[in-house]
């Protein structure tokens, strides 16, 4: 099979989901690839650009239709939906919050950005505030998963941990922790709670639709 660009990161995004983003790397993917490192450099220049590939690949699969919201949709609802998916792109893969935020100029991530401040824009909302409400959900969302992918402690790291201690240090912490997760509660509850708290404080600063453009 001839060797390509579309091939190249298909096997990297592979690589990716095998091993991690630190087991990406120029040389096991030119294993995997049959072929030897310096050959990948005729069509990714660089690990920089080998990432920011992956991350395209990684947002490709989840966002390979974006559309604007309907005219009757607002917009705090469908920006909230867009986060949902940022989310579930990233958590599609391991390490995907990372390989995301280390991009370079990433294409489909900057159409996703585009494509919401213009959407923004196109209710109401100045252009200003339209990139900060965007860059906030964005970021927040990345950072999210980034928290969410993070290795958890190993043995290693809990030896001597004593529970009933930090449980007394921190009474409130826990207390909330598991208040929050009832039975049926999830992760997925938690992500969208947090957002929702990042919607609502966006549309408050926003303001009323008749002072949006003020």
């Amino acid at each position: 099979m001839a060797l390509d660009r579309q091939r190249i990161v298909a096997e990297a995004v592979a690589l990716l989901d095998a091993e991690g983003l630190d087991g990406v790397t120029t040389r096991k993917l030119a294993a995997r690839l049959g072929v030897q490192s310096p050959t990948l450099y005729w069509h990714v220049p660089n690990k920089a650009a080998l990432v920011t590939a992956i991350a395209d690949a990684i947002l490709d699969q989840e966002f390979g239709d974006m559309a604007p919201p309907a005219p009757d949709q607002p917009w705090p609802q469908w920006l909230s939906d867009l986060a949902v998916r940022l989310r579930r792109a990233l958590l599609a893969h391991p390490d995907g919050a990372r390989v995301v935020s280390a991009a370079q100029l990433s294409v489909t991530m900057s159409a996703i950005s585009e494509l919401a401040m213009s959407s923004l824009v196109n209710q109401g909302i100045p252009l200003r505030r339209a990139r900060v409400i965007v860059l906030t959900v964005e970021r927040f969302t990345v950072g999210h998963v980034l928290e969410e992918q993070a290795p958890r402690p190993d043995a290693e790291a809990l030896k001597g941990f004593d529970m009933d201690a930090f449980t007394a240090r921190h009474p409130t912490s826990i207390a909330a922790i598991t208040d929050y997760f009832q039975p049926g509660r999830t992760v997925d509850d938690l992500f969208q709670d947090c957002l929702d708290v990042v919607i609502e404080g966006a549309t408050a600063k926003a303001g009323p639709p008749d002072e949006q453009g003020g």
